[in-house]
């Protein structure tokens, strides 16, 4: 199992030698899943790449069907100013703490990161997911790397999102007249899979139920300190 890297070096040859795994793909289970969340957010108003020591406010839940079935907050420093493609180093441990703080272990779980739309195709939510032996789906506003074309404005649309000739997730309409989600492949789950997971738990908003709520969760925990 990796553990997360100490410096940009270490990070880059970690995501790399992720990049080659092929783990046993994940196929959802029979019964009714156990979907996680988790969300780091740090301090409102801070510009540009921020620095190693920020204060990291972050959550997780774990959803059985629409209902709450436990979650989980904490605090931590940021290890690394912010740079695109080495978020791990910034964040990934308190993520892991935080999921790892779950009641219950989740099935799958969803991240607030990009997975194999990458520059070595292993994104945070990848190695999120590597670290703690989850099948894990990214989910973000935007690609990071990846093209396609939007899908029909119609709920449920989707539309594949390309790297190097790859399909690395989907673009999905969560909701009619609003701006899509970027689906992303990671650890154990392709791309078709990512986008059916995230599907059966959109409702009435345009984020995912599960990290709707973590996101929600961390950012009161930091709204009661600010």
């Amino acid at each position: 199992m990796p553990s997360w890297p100490r410096d940009s070096t270490q990070l880059v040859g970690a995501q790399r030698a992720l990049a080659t795994e092929t783990p046993d793909p994940w196929l959802p289970p029979d019964h009714e899943l156990l979907v996680g969340g988790c969300f780091a957010c740090l301090p409102a108003g801070i510009s540009g790449r921020g620095e190693a020591g920020d204060p990291i406010w972050a959550a997780a839940v774990v959803m059985r069907g629409r209902g709450l079935a436990g979650h989980n907050v904490t605090t931590g420093r940021a290890g690394a100013p912010y740079e695109a493609g080495l978020l791990a180093l910034r964040i990934g441990p308190v993520l892991e703490r935080v999921v790892g703080g779950l009641p219950d272990r989740p099935d799958v779980l969803l991240v607030d990161a990009t997975g194999k739309d990458h520059p070595r195709r292993a994104g945070l939510a990848l190695h999120l997911g590597a670290v703690l032996d989850l099948p894990t789906v990214g989910v973000t506003h935007r690609p990071l790397l990846a093209h396609g074309q939007p899908p029909r404005d119609r709920r449920g649309a989707t539309s594949p999102l390309v790297h190097d000739g790859e399909v690395v997730g989907f673009w999905l309409r969560t909701k009619p007249g609003v701006r899509p989600l970027a689906v992303h492949a990671a650890w154990r789950i392709d791309a078709p899979t990512a986008v059916a997971v995230v599907s059966k738990y959109s409702g009435r908003w345009r984020t995912p139920e599960p990290l709707r709520r973590a996101r929600h969760l961390a950012r009161t925990a930091r709204d009661r300190v600010q």
